[in-house]
């Protein structure tokens, strides 16, 4: 198990940091200014609390886990978004092989299935309601897409201080 953990970092602290960086770049480049204003439903701060005290092969399947969430976010109804196209393109691709290198890596190196988190669940719930109480309900606009883009970007920032923890 140590020397899972041990490679996790090595893997972690070479590639899901620059992925990381790029994402991040082009989520700040593909629209204007991150709104202000805040989503309806709350961010799940307790939740990240919870999972820093996790297992590593638990931190990197919700990291998994979160970053397959947000993907599925952005399958939703965009007509109405104003983002650069090619920067959205590019940040879910990215994202999209950020998730196959944390699949890979979970595959490849942790061998025993943990039982479901419960953090997993709440996950799920979260970005549910996320899904009912903001997108649709405000009927996928701009102004609602502009709230998911910040709320993604609080995400995956949370995500990189669960990697710095791993140093």
């Amino acid at each position: 198990l140590r020397s899972v953990a041990c490679h996790c970092c090595d893997w972690i602290r070479h590639h899901y940091g620059h992925l990381s960086a790029e994402y991040l770049s082009l989520l700040d480049q593909m629209g204007g200014d991150i709104t202000k204003q805040n989503a309806p439903v709350l961010f799940p701060t307790s939740l990240y609390r919870h999972i820093d005290d996790a297992e590593v092969e638990d931190k990197v399947r919700f990291r998994k886990e979160v970053i397959y969430k947000i993907t599925k976010l952005f399958d939703g109804n965009m007509k109405s978004v104003t983002w650069d196209k090619k920067n959205l393109d590019d940040f879910l691709k990215i994202l999209e092989k950020q998730f196959e290198n944390l699949n890979s890596f979970l595959f490849n190196f942790v061998r025993h299935v943990s039982p479901a988190m419960k953090p997993e669940r709440r996950l799920k719930r979260y970005f549910k309601k996320l899904n009912r109480t903001v997108l649709r309900k405000m009927n996928y606009s701009a102004q609602v897409w502009e709230l998911i883009r910040k709320e993604m970007k609080r995400h995956l920032q949370r995500l990189d201080i669960l990697v710095a923890q791993l140093y």
